[in-house]
């Protein structure tokens, strides 16, 4: 274990030397690094959330409107099949959580009604368990007078699952779009998800932004019916204007929209907050995709002269009048905007709407102050931690205290180096991984310097002692290092957050500690023994 090559020692040279060229820009700010030439390393560990300051926000997915979506879609749909059938009922209504009721007018239409309904099923593309794909999401069941349609428990599951991973997608594009840096974006529990922006100063409009659903349609008005009117004629539904204010009660404009969606924000390919040509006023200029675009042209060319209503989750943006087919698979969104609201909503179609409403049930903003200040207790804890550990070494073991010491801050530097390399986020836990892989580098030393002091004790010659002292502390070693990193590794896979950053600090932390205390300090030692060709070790 003593012989080293010269292409070995050259090898930990270079590796302790590349350990401290990748930490040195972790000295410097970002500005200062743009200015250094484009060859040297320019990547920094990222601060948590616990220490740049930023928001901190947990969304609960509203799963139940989605459910509630596809009870409504089914009635809807039993409407139209049971009158293609001319099938007669009494009513279509919506029964508990997960089923849709049909009351027939005669009992005896009940198998027809049941057959007709069939067609309603969606195949389930999976099930929680990995089974089930393909089977019916809808269990049709007849009673006395009464055919009902109940959602499947693993329909509801898959519906719930697929919302929250749909969500938390939607929710991503859209904080990319504001262009927070390494956003923190997870799901948490049944249908939560976790989101930490380090640096953000403005959790305000993050919030809007995460709050609206955002979905967008496209409909016909009914200008025969009365939007002052209580209830909606059938298949029309009465919406209030985003915006304008009816000038004759002060209360927001009211619009009958018809319930079918003409064209469907899904069918967005691009959107884009601009001003109007004629006006000046900021607007949100859209695309459609291909399919979109013929959709769009022919709902157009169909209803030259009649209002179109632009709808934005239920309520009404703007309602202009079609003058002529719009062929070009493009358009504009105008509606009192300002130019921050303008391009607040064209983030959002960019980004797509959610399948489900988002309510923020906890909110923490961490203020830059408190991060610096933690930052500082850091860094305080980890320079008096190395100081006791670097004099109790040397006062202990004398030379071969100061080698393990020279190895310690390699250890340390290597740690930062490759948490730069890997873009790790440090947080306050990941702190105390630094200091804990302080006291687990030392406690390598220790275990070699007292193995070879035993066998000093021994009589055995220095090489001799040396030689043994390193080979059996090393299976030590490699046993306590890997236990613990298996550990880590547990922490890994079931925490988040913080407690990630925490087993990320405290693994490579071990990695780097077991060739600075077997390889760094072996060489160290092995080169001074060699060039003092000395007789008894100072142990």
């Amino acid at each position: 274990m003593l012989y080293f090559a010269r292409w070995k020692v050259w090898s930990i040279i270079l590796i302790c030397l590349a350990g401290v060229m990748f930490s040195l820009p972790n000295l410097f700010t970002r500005e200062q690094l743009n200015r250094m030439p484009s060859w040297l390393p320019t990547h920094q560990v990222n601060l948590g959330l616990d220490l740049r300051g930023g928001a901190h926000l947990l969304l609960e997915v509203d799963t139940a409107s989605v459910v509630r979506e596809r009870l409504e879609s089914l009635v809807d749909g039993a409407r139209a099949e049971l009158r293609s059938a001319n099938l007669r009922y009494t009513g279509i209504s919506i029964t508990g959580s997960n089923a849709v009721s049909v009351r027939l007018r005669e009992p005896a239409d009940g198998p027809r009604v049941r057959e007709a309904l069939q067609k309603l099923a969606q195949p389930m593309q999976s099930s929680m368990l990995g089974i089930g794909g393909g089977q019916p999401d809808v269990i049709i069941e007849q009673g006395e007078g009464v055919v009902r349609l109940v959602l499947s428990e693993q329909a509801v599951l898959e519906r719930t699952r697929s919302a929250v991973a749909q969500s938390m997608e939607i929710v991503r594009r859209r904080i990319d779009q504001t262009g927070v840096n390494e956003p923190t974006i997870q799901i948490q529990g049944r249908d939560r998800i976790l989101v930490q922006l380090p640096g953000v100063d403005e959790p305000e409009r993050i919030k809007r932004l995460l709050g609206t659903t955002a979905k967008l349609t496209f409909h016909l008005l009914d200008n025969t019916a009365d939007p002052n009117s209580v209830t909606a004629p059938i298949g029309s539904m009465i919406l209030d204007s985003d915006k304008d204010v009816d000038p004759s009660t002060g209360r927001p404009m009211r619009f009958v929209v018809k319930r079918k969606v003409e064209v469907s924000g899904d069918m967005l390919s691009d959107a884009q907050a601009g001003t109007d040509a004629r006006s000046g006023q900021p607007v949100v200029n859209f695309r459609f995709n291909t399919a979109g675009a013929k959709r769009f042209a022919e709902i157009t060319q169909a209803n030259v002269g009649l209002p179109f209503a632009v709808v934005l989750d239920n309520m009404v943006l703007t309602a202009p009048r079609i003058n002529e087919p719009i062929l070009g698979g493009s358009g504009q969104i105008s509606g009192n905007f300002t130019f921050a609201s303008a391009n607040e909503l064209a983030v959002l179609l960019r980004a797509g709407a959610l399948p489900a409403p988002l309510k923020v049930v906890e909110e923490r903003t961490v203020g830059p102050d408190l991060g610096a200040d933690s930052i500082r207790a850091g860094l305080l804890s980890i320079l008096i931690a190395a100081i006791l550990v670097l004099l109790y070494m040397v006062l202990a073991y004398g030379l071969f205290g100061l080698f393990a010491n020279i190895a310690l801050i390699a250890n340390l530097l290597l740690t930062l180096a490759a948490m730069s390399l890997l873009q790790a986020t440090l947080t306050l836990p990941g702190i105390a991984g630094l200091l804990l892989t302080l006291g687990m580098s030392v406690d390598a030393n220790v275990l070699i310097n007292e193995r070879i002091r035993e066998e000093t004790k021994l009589g055995k010659s220095p090489m001799a002692a040396m030689e043994t002292g390193f080979k059996r502390a090393f299976s030590t070693i490699v046993d306590a290092n890997v236990t613990t990193l298996l550990k880590m590794l547990i922490l890994y896979a079931l925490g988040s957050g913080s407690v990630k950053g925490f087993a990320v600090t405290i693994s490579l932390g071990i990695i780097t500690s077991m060739f600075t205390a077997t390889v760094v300090v072996r060489l160290m030692m092995v080169s001074w023994l060699r060039s003092r060709k000395v007789t008894a070790l100072p142990v």
